[in-house]
């Protein structure tokens, strides 16, 4: 069942991007060559203390940390850690904040230093292809004309988008309905309509869109050892269209 929003939830769930969005703004200065994830893992740890929220992910279904940092070819779910992040490597920073019963998704893929002409191209084109699929969200069209519009953009570039982690509907629990896939046929699945909460999180790969499953059984890598990058926004629909509830130009 897909559960509707009211605009009070929904602005509450606004108050809980705008402090996740901040925080990936904070991450942004501190990314570079010989930080680790780990400390990455403790600053929003103490970061969303300082703003009244919590990490809604850590403890669910067991996992241990308020971040997941996935590097280079880890598609998504790695575990911060303790080792440092080297010149051209990328890192993908993925949290879910809780702010006063109200939950924000939303990852972000940084660069660390200088990466290379084909890092970079990876990193833009699954930045345009999350707000290719935005566009798509709005009332009267069909979740699979989100993943239409992705897979379309994504693919024609010469990437590919993994198919077995997908975007989901979002409230007072991480995962609702309706699920929300990067790839698909124009027209299909659910209709959108105002008031659904869900989030679109395109995970691009570099080479070959299949992924496999570290013996932690939480993180995801690619199966060829190619980079993969990710961008995730929460979105609610409007009937004027989806509004960004993470989105960090809104700060400035």
């Amino acid at each position: 069942m897909i559960i509707l929003k009211s605009e009070r939830e929904i602005e509450k769930m606004k108050e809980a991007g705008k402090v996740l969005a901040s925080c990936h703004k904070e991450i942004a200065k501190l990314i570079k060559p010989g930080i680790t994830t780990w400390e990455i893992e403790e600053f929003v740890e103490q970061y969303l203390e300082k703003h009244g929220a919590t990490p809604e992910q850590k403890g669910y279904k067991g996992y241990k940390y308020a971040t997941c940092a996935s590097v280079n070819d880890e598609i998504c779910h790695g575990f911060p850690r303790k080792v440092p992040l080297k010149e051209g490597d990328i890192v993908t920073i993925d949290m879910v904040v809780n702010l006063n019963g109200a939950l924000a998704d939303s990852a972000w893929t940084y660069a660390v230093g200088n990466v290379s002409q084909q890092t970079q191209k990876l990193l833009d084109v699954t930045k345009t292809a999350l707000y290719k699929g935005i566009e798509q969200a709005v009332p009267g069209n069909r979740i699979g004309d989100i993943g239409h519009a992705i897979q379309t953009y994504v693919e024609g570039e010469g990437f590919s988008v993994v198919r077995d982690f997908i975007g989901h509907g979002i409230g007072s629990s991480i995962h609702e309905k309706p699920d929300v896939p990067h790839f698909g046929l124009p027209g299909k699945g659910p209709r959108i309509k105002e008031g659904m909460v869900f989030t679109i999180e395109p995970m691009v790969n570099e080479g070959k869109y299949f992924s496999k499953m570290d013996a932690n059984g939480w993180t995801a890598r690619t199966i060829d050892g190619k980079n993969s990058a990710q961008y995730e926004h929460t979105i609610a629909i409007t009937k004027d269209g989806p509004i960004i509830l993470t989105d960090q130009d809104q700060l400035e």
